[in-house]
């Protein structure tokens, strides 16, 4: 009898611990990568970290963290994240790279997908691997990013950005964010849904949405948005309006679109797109329903509907994203 074929090895990932490492970033990826499985179980990602050296490391929160691995993690890795540390933005264009750590990425293999948390983008930007290619970094560290690396198309207002085989995320939540979007790549919505409810966090927030700047807190008695918003996803597939939005929510249109930026971070109208894509992303994935059918479902009405709003926000068309996930799966 003919052997079954066994299952894919898992992608490798190597996080690189740097002295001073932000310990909450650190953990981020084998929190969300090590809580994706496939249909039987069996991890999709092998998460490891390391350091530029094998030592341990120092983190600024007062304890330091022992590795398994030196920087020969790094040479079989799929993936290469680099959480956030202290010194990372010290990281100049005029300077060289310590010499440890410009021999540790030195390590990694072309074509290796590279990540950075928050200031890290700063290595990634010293090393030259952002001249001329979109980035983002924490909002409070982006004029002197700008500053020192004018050659990369800085955004510091997104949550990330996906450039293929560079991505960078701006602080703390949103390298959650960014590696759900990762696993959101890689295997489809389902499972990065199941991921985010493991970690019980968001499962969704484009990386285009806004970062949270200094935006006040609301007092508890101020009247919330979460209810109109649980209202609308059970009625994507109608046309909602801001208006029956706002009314929902007894307040005035202006309000409304003030309070909704606050709690969300974006427009209720580029929520409701957002909302909308994801419920199409899902159809495309798991079923084999009809391009128009799927549209409407998703709420966009009409399939060359559908088709711009995801040529925009994901860069390809239903039938080219079915095509991919399809392809996948097989």
């Amino acid at each position: 009898m003919r052997s079954a074929t066994p299952p894919p090895a898992p992608h490798r990932v190597a996080v690189l611990a740097l002295d001073g490492v932000y310990p909450f970033e650190l953990g981020i990826p084998s929190r969300v990568f090590g809580n994706a499985d496939d249909a039987q179980g069996r991890p999709l990602y092998e998460v490891v970290v390391c350091t530029v050296d094998g030592r341990p490391v120092r983190t600024d929160a007062g304890f330091s963290v022992t590795v398994e691995h030196g920087p020969e993690a790094l040479e079989a890795a799929d993936t290469v994240v680099i959480p956030p540390a202290g010194p990372c933005a010290d990281a100049t264009a005029a300077d060289p790279l310590p010499g440890p750590l410009a021999a540790a990425l030195g390590r990694v293999r072309p074509g290796t997908r590279l990540v950075s948390f928050c200031s890290a983008s700063f290595v990634l930007a010293a090393a030259g691997l952002l001249d001329g290619r979109p980035a983002t970094t924490h909002w409070q560290v982006a004029e002197q990013f700008r500053r020192e690396f004018p050659r990369v198309r800085l955004d510091e207002d997104v949550l990330f950005v996906d450039d293929g085989d560079i991505l960078t995320s701006a602080g703390v939540a949103a390298g959650v964010d960014l590696c759900l979007h990762l696993v959101r790549r890689d295997h489809g919505s389902a499972v990065a849904n199941h991921v985010a409810r493991r970690c019980v966090v968001p499962p969704w927030r484009d990386g285009g949405q806004a970062q949270y700047i200094e935006r006040p807190v609301p007092e508890p008695t101020v009247a919330t948005t979460a209810p109109t918003r649980a209202w609308a996803l059970e009625r994507l597939q109608e046309p909602l309006t801001l208006g029956e939005m706002a009314a929902h929510a007894r307040m005035s249109l202006r309000t409304f679109t003030r309070r909704f930026r606050d709690e969300v971070g974006t427009t209720p109208g580029r929520w409701l797109t957002s909302q909308r894509i994801e419920v199409a992303r899902h159809l495309l994935e798991t079923s084999d329903l009809p391009i128009d059918l799927v549209a409407h479902r998703a709420g966009f009405g009409t399939a060359n509907s559908l088709r711009q709003h995801m040529r925009s926000v994901l860069g390809v068309s239903p039938a080219t994203y079915r095509r991919t996930f399809t392809a996948t799966a097989a």
